[in-house]
């Protein structure tokens, strides 16, 4: 092995060794177990949300490909309608043209060649984080296939009533020109405004004062409501009044909606125009008079002097001409919640527009039901009250777009305005008996990306055909999925499920963390915070990272604040740090909370692991190769309290691992074999080790160390794999061959079995005599550090109040005593004896004395003890002045305070212990 661990040096030869032997594709003979991937959006690059999930995913398909199961992960991408289409829509705009300069068949031929040219990028990403899928069938939302499945859905439900054409509000892009999901809408606050109208009553003798944070919305009212039980307004209610600027009258309702505690307890009533007004619209059977085109201007709707205008312009003439008729009572700075389109940045309209409607009361009943009766069940738990919520609560779900990139809603047109919906227009023209002349033209809309994914699970495995892969891995096992999109996707993939396969989608839902920046932000390109896992991958320098996150700004204004940033956070630039260090790095954040930061120190911590294990692989190596392993079963073997010791800890080890990855407890098995390989194994183990095969011993003690060496180190490698399949893949290739393994071409460790726990190798004997052991020589260490004893130099240590057991033990390991504690000399003191002065350290009832006489410079330990203790009294002094400070206390954060105030209990702790150390030294 190479001296030092580098990772690109194994990661690429690896991942190519692991595709050209097919170890991806399904093969084991137990129970099937299949995760399908959230299908990444094929414009896109995976972020660190990505990354996280794909690690966890990875992780449970090759501990279950281990397990011998008949493993598949189904990758695949999603067309993503609106920012494909978005993406050449800026090409063509560069050039000078527009979609509508091609027409529609040209511009889909320029969108395919473009995602032919660059689709790729994301499995080239899912490659370099070591993703294990299987790539014979990766799949695209638009390959024939998945467009076939998605075609016999939409007709399928419109013959049972399921699917219908009606129109009503939704959330609507004035520059994409389309409905768009909540999803993609981001409501953030903003600063705006509040103006109070005068609505004056038909009768000419009062007025309502209306409060409105859209003024140019007034145009559409149908309606003022009050609270049925307001005093104020109850002899009002069913009176007329005459709409400001209009010259149309409304009638004053009312309604439970209108809190009469808010503003005025008038509130205006836009039904075409507000979502929580259509619904009062439709309670009340008010007219729906949609004032916008699909620009967001005034339409024909509204009086003349308004028409043609953008929203905001007839905003300010609106308001003006308010002032001129005196109707405006005040203004007020208000702070309301802006809804804007994720891709575009415009501010969402809602918007009356006929769209295709999914009806899905009836679907959401059973997909309830699933939940409930254990069919199906969140992990963890309690995510289960945020579906109930939204599917309790389910609208219609609108499931058409206008753009022209994704699935073309296959519903027709006749010249008098009948719809017909069919596989294909011969389909429909034999069904319904048409002649040849009657002119048929399919709806222009395409279908929401969202429709053709809730399709995922059994459309990627060949439905509608009865496909044996079909038969085989539905229902999947476990989907591995964010919170945000429970509804979105989640709940649409179970009630479609149920609909056409008649049974869940998947068994389980893992729904993971959001990660944040280590400030607990959200990462997103607008605030420069994102951090690309390619990057902590393979490093990147300073001046390529500044670029990297302040191009392409949504608002370039931020990008000198976003490069000071980024410059005080990574002055160096970032490190490669290797794809398993990353992947242990997210495992072990992987906990059952909401919000997870990504702290890079961790990363740090976890490429100092790789280390650690090479390091450890390379002594192994040099004690082991070439060297009689005990794989001969005629050879004797003789175990040591150690190797008995490690390989009884070992199946505790094997225990928890399985577990913790049963239960989706990614940190605590990346904890539970952290510990167990950096201090059990590498700190304790391989030390204990040493005066084995350095020292005098027979054949057969050292034939059992060198056995348990390697078979324990080829144990651990197949626990960590899962997580760090790299590193792990390179060392058991090395390491398999002397714990007895034959190995081929094709052999990988990713196809031996996962190590399972047996009862008989425990050793509890053991594992007390070696914490014995454990706490005899962390308490010689103990004493070192306390009285800044040379590591290395031999001590001569007594024993007092020692019982039998304990004189047994010292006979027993006294050459690894001395080895590892570096001791001279190890002396039992009878009861009578007196000891010297001596610092001390207790093993139960044990005390170990350490004479000090001789050992250390009285004079020079005491200057030193001196100049250590003053350090720290100043800098209680300044702290105490810090805390002592209102200013500071109160306006500081309080997390901030918190930290000076632990430094402030950590300086005074600090400082006893070198009060009580100095005394020590005194008594000398």
């Amino acid at each position: 092995m190479d001296k030092t661990y580098q990772p690109k040096a194994i990661e690429t030869r690896w991942y190519q060794h692991w595709e050209q032997h097919h170890c991806f594709a399904p093969q084991g003979e137990n129970t099937p177990y299949c995760i399908m991937l959230p299908p990444p959006n094929v414009t896109g690059t995976l972020h660190m949300g990505h990354a996280f999930q794909h690690t966890l995913m990875d992780a449970l398909i090759r501990y279950h490909r281990m397990q011998g199961h008949n493993t598949l992960w189904q990758p695949g991408t999603d067309h993503a309608g609106i920012a494909t289409q978005m993406v050449v829509e800026r090409q063509l705009n560069a050039s000078g043209k527009t979609r509508h300069d091609l027409g529609r068949e040209t511009f889909i031929e320029r969108i395919w060649a473009w995602k032919e040219q660059s689709g790729g990028t994301i499995s080239k990403q899912m490659r370099r984080l070591g993703e294990s899928p299987d790539w014979s069938r990766e799949r695209f939302t638009m390959d024939p296939q998945l467009s076939k499945a998605v075609t016999e859905t939409f007709v399928r439900l419109h013959a049972e009533g399921l699917i219908y054409r009606g129109q009503r509000l939704v959330n609507w892009d004035p520059v994409l020109h389309t409905a768009i999901s909540d999803l993609e809408v981001v409501s953030t606050e903003e600063n705006g405004f509040m103006w109070h109208i005068r609505y004056p009553l038909a009768n000419g003798k009062e007025h309502l004062v209306v409060a409105t944070t859209r003024p140019e919305t007034l145009l559409g009212d149908a309606a003022v409501a009050v609270h049925p039980n307001d005093a104020r307004y109850k002899h009002l209610i069913g009176q007329m009044i005459t709409l400001p600027l209009c010259n149309r009258q409304i009638p004053i309702i009312a309604d439970d909606y209108v809190d009469p505690a808010f503003g005025t307890g008038c509130v205006k009533i836009t039904p075409a125009h507000d979502f929580n007004d259509y619904a009062v619209g439709q309670r009340h059977q008010l007219p729906l008079l949609n004032i916008f085109n699909d620009d967001a201007q005034i339409n024909q709707n509204a009086p003349a002097q308004y028409q043609n205008l953008d929203r905001y312009v007839a905003r300010k003439k609106i308001i003006a001409d308010l002032e001129t008729e005196n109707l405006l009572e005040k203004i007020e700075p208000h702070k309301l919640k802006v809804p804007r389109g994720d891709r575009t940045n415009a501010v969402v309209e809602p918007y009356l527009t006929y769209q295709w409607f999914v009806k899905t009361e009836s679907m959401a009943q059973a997909a309830i039901k699933v939940v409930e009766d254990g069919r199906i069940k969140f992990v963890p738990e309690n995510w289960s009250k945020t579906y109930y919520h939204w599917m309790h609560n389910i609208q219609d779900w609108c499931i058409s777009r206008q753009l022209w990139w994704g699935h073309q809603i296959p519903a027709w047109f006749d010249d008098a305005g009948n719809v017909y919906v069919g596989r294909d227009e011969n389909e429909i023209r034999a069904q319904h008996k048409l002649a040849e002349n009657i002119t048929l033209t399919q709806d222009s809309d395409v279908l929401d990306t969202w429709f053709s994914s809730a399709l995922w699970p059994f459309s990627t495995l060949g439905w509608p055909e009865k496909t044996p892969e079909l038969k085989t891995f539905y229902p999947t096992s476990v989907l591995v999925t964010g919170f945000d999109i429970i509804f979105f996707w989640v709940a649409r993939m179970i009630m479609l499920g149920l609909k056409f396969m008649d049974d869940v989608p998947f068994r389980e839902v893992y729904i993971t963390g959001l990660i944040l920046d280590e400030n607990g932000q959200k990462m997103s390109k607008s605030k420069g915070n994102i951090i690309d896992p390619l990057d902590l991958i393979d490093g990147i320098d300073l001046e390529s990272l500044v670029k990297k996150r302040t191009t392409g700004l949504m608002k370039p204004e931020m990008a000198p604040q976003i490069e000071k940033a980024t410059r005080k956070q990574f002055p160096d630039g970032i490190p490669d740090y290797g794809t398993d260090a990353l992947r242990f790095t997210l495992a072990a954040f992987a906990t059952a909370g909401r919000e997870i930061r990504f702290d890079i120190n961790r990363l740090e911590g976890y490429r100092n692991f790789c280390n650690k294990l090479w390091n450890a692989t390379r002594y192994v190596l040099m004690n082991a190769q070439d060297q009689d392993t005990g794989l001969d079963p005629k050879a004797s073997v003789e175990l040591s309290i150690a190797d008995r010791w490690i390989i009884s800890e070992l199946q505790t080890l094997e225990q928890q691992m399985n577990q913790h990855l049963q239960h989706y407890r990614f940190d605590l098995a990346s904890q539970a074999i952290y510990d167990f390989i950096w201090n059990e194994y590498c700190d304790w183990y391989l030390e204990l080790s040493k005066p084995v095969l350095q020292k005098e011993a027979t054949d057969a003690a050292k034939r059992g160390t060198r056995r348990t060496l390697v078979r324990v180190l080829e144990t651990l490698l197949r626990l960590l794999h899962p997580i760090m399949p790299f590193i792990t893949e390179e060392i058991w290739q090395q390491i398999a061959p002397l714990a007895g393994k034959t190995l081929s071409a094709n052999s990988s460790i990713m196809l031996q079995p996962y190590p399972q726990a047996e009862d008989t190798k425990i050793d509890a004997a053991a594992s007390a005599e070696i914490q014995w052991l454990k706490e005899f020589i962390l308490g010689v260490r103990r004493i070192r550090a306390e009285m800044d004893i040379s590591p290395g130099k031999p001590l001569s240590i007594l024993l007092q109040n020692y019982n039998t057991t304990d004189q047994q033990r010292v006979d027993t390991h006294r050459a690894s005593l001395r080895f590892i504690a570096r001791l001279e000399n190890i002396t039992l003191l009878s009861k009578e004896e007196k000891a010297p002065e001596s610092a001390t350290a207790l093993v139960n009832q044990m005390q170990i004395l350490i004479p000090l006489a001789g050992l250390i410079d009285k004079q020079a330990e005491l200057t030193r003890l001196d100049k250590e203790m003053t350090k720290l009294q100043n800098e209680i002094i300044r702290l105490d002045g810090k805390l002592n400070n209102a200013s500071f206390v109160d306006k500081a954060p309080a997390e901030v305070v918190d930290v000076e105030r632990g430094r402030r209990q950590q300086a005074e702790q600090s400082l006893q212990l070198l009060r009580e150390q100095a005394q020590k030294v005194a008594a000398l």
